[in-house]
């Protein structure tokens, strides 16, 4: 077989921007650039919306319409909603799971892009630095469903700073140039999303990129500030009318519109109106720039504090960083900017776009990841965002505790390993829970799930050692090994998750949402 022959039939792959209320895909040109492509609405970002309406599914901008009409059939922000069994409210007389709802936007958007480059198999989709592992195991269900082929799971920060380095050309410097080069060149991406909000610390070297620290906030972003201004106006009303406009949902739903909108508006003027209607009753509200700053000013106070520790936790000063690159579609709020002036001493760099890097860089990691020598081109090296750790039982107290194998801010991938005793002689099974979280109290952390060893070898004694390694991928997926005392080898056991949709269950929503049996894949 030729050269082009192997080249024509290699699997096409896209990076994909999962967000809170947009998303977008990307892929790389002939010529190996990023290029973010529209959707079947000629937009170059999807609104992450779906409509459930009888037996149809309707993904995108028609959906947002339909917030003003059928707004209980609404999906909206399921990305805070995985980690969980159930999106938390029924759509069209029924329960889905996050990962289905997220599913249909991966569907929209690799259908859209099918029809403009070919039939999309493979995908490098982004989460937020800060997601924890259970929300990345969702993320990646989620493209499954989707008859995706998850190449990696990167963070959105990563994603940022590769489509950054692109742009400076550090990806297509040579071996020799990159040896030569001075010190590396460091980092700080500030991620404020629609629904999520990332800081993460970076070094550039060359082709590589290397995470310092991370930290953030899953359930801070853009709509958190939208949700202020709707609670504003709606107190005005009641004040006026003494009725609740939030009472309704389709009511709620235009006015968050109008205060998405006003939002938007408050980046380039100074003031706006807002328009509020309900059961015959009006208000048009005018509110300025500095009232809008004024009613937000803690959210954004949250994301300083964050920075500022995420600086810490580098190891480095102000002084070191050459960049604060702005990314995520909430940047452009005047007040974000400033007061990243103040914080970090410097101006922000927008020089890539907000809304189009992060999926953008995930199409030059999938590139690179089906490319031969891919190693050669460039490397990432993340951190974990979460300790892991595992619940134990202190001999001395019987109290139940937090044991940590991989704290927060360790590079990865990397494997740990602890060793625990048995508690009683002839032992039968262990139990091994697995949590993420910076407390020694288990209620404080998060729990990933268990690992059961249901057969123990006959006649154990008491104390007998018992080890628990974790490899934990560059992609934040964890991987759990048991070893017994006097065994050759440590065996993988299943860690069970009781978020998370089983084999049966992700084949079953797969065949429905994409129409791809189990194993196929694309």
């Amino acid at each position: 077989m030729s050269n082009s022959e192997s080249e024509a039939k290699s699997p096409l792959a896209v990076g994909i921007d999962l967000g809170t209320t947009y998303s977008a895909i990307a892929w790389l040109d002939d010529t190996g650039r990023p290029e973010t492509l529209v959707n079947g609405e000629g937009d170059k970002l999807t609104p992450s919306a779906v409509l459930f309406e009888g037996d149809d599914v309707v993904v995108g901008k028609e959906a947002v319409k339909a917030l003003a009409t059928d707004a209980d059939d609404v999906a909206l922000r399921a990305k805070r909603s995985l980690g969980t069994r159930s999106f938390g409210r029924p759509l069209g007389g029924r329960d889905y799971p996050p990962e289905a709802i997220q599913a249909w936007i991966l569907q929209k958007l690799k259908l859209d892009a099918a029809r403009q480059i070919g039939p999309v198999t493979h995908a490098v989709v982004t989460v937020p630095a800060y997601f924890d592992e259970v929300r990345r195991k969702a993320t990646q269900d989620a493209g499954y469903i989707a008859g995706l082929e998850v190449l990696d799971i990167i963070n959105e920060p990563t994603a940022a700073a590769i489509a950054y380095g692109f742009r400076e050309g550090v990806a297509e410097r040579s071996p020799a140039k990159t040896k030569s080069a001075k010190r590396p060149e460091r980092i700080l991406v500030y991620d404020l999303g629609g629904g999520t909000f990332d800081v993460t610390v970076l070094e550039i070297d060359g082709a590589n990129f290397v995470a310092l620290a991370t930290d953030g906030d899953v359930a801070l972003g853009g709509n958190d500030w939208d949700d202020r201004l709707v609670d504003f106006v709606a107190e005005k009303f009641i004040a006026k009318h003494q009725k609740d406009p939030r009472q309704d949902a389709n009511t709620a739903g235009r006015l968050w519109r109008e205060c998405e909108d006003a939002k938007r508006t408050l980046s380039a003027r100074e003031k706006t109106t807002i328009a509020c209607d309900y059961r015959g009753l009006a208000l048009r509200l005018e509110i300025t720039r500095a009232e809008f700053q004024q009613i937000t000013a803690d959210l954004l106070e949250r994301t300083a504090f964050t920075t500022k520790e995420t600086l810490l936790a580098s190891g480095l000063e102000w002084p070191d960083i050459d960049k604060v690159l702005l990314v995520g579609g909430s940047t452009r709020m005047p007040a974000v900017r400033e007061m990243l002036r103040e914080v970090t001493g410097q101006e922000p760099d927008v020089s890539i776009s907000p809304d189009e890097a992060v999926a953008q860089g995930a199409a030059l990691r999938a590139g690179h990841l089906l490319a031969k020598e891919a190693d050669r081109r460039f490397h990432i090296k993340n951190v974990n965002s979460h300790s892991l750790g595992v619940v134990g039982t202190e001999s001395s107290t019987r109290r139940e505790r937090c044991a940590i194998l991989i704290p927060r801010n360790t590079p990865l991938p990397v494997m740990a390993k602890r060793i625990f005793k048995t508690q009683t002689l002839n032992q039968e099974s262990i139990l091994v829970p697995v949590v993420e979280g910076e407390s020694a109290t288990p209620e404080d952390c998060i729990s990933i799930g268990n690992v059961i060893v249901p057969t123990l070898p006959a006649k154990l004694p008491k104390h007998t050692p018992i080890e628990v390694r974790f490899t934990y991928g560059e992609d934040g997926r964890l991987l759990v090994r048991v070893r017994i005392d006097g065994s050759e080898e440590a065996v993988r056991h299943v860690l069970e998750r009781p978020t998370s949709l089983t084999a049966e269950e992700l084949n079953k929503w797969r065949v429905y949402v994409s129409g791809q049996p189990a194993g196929d894949g694309g």
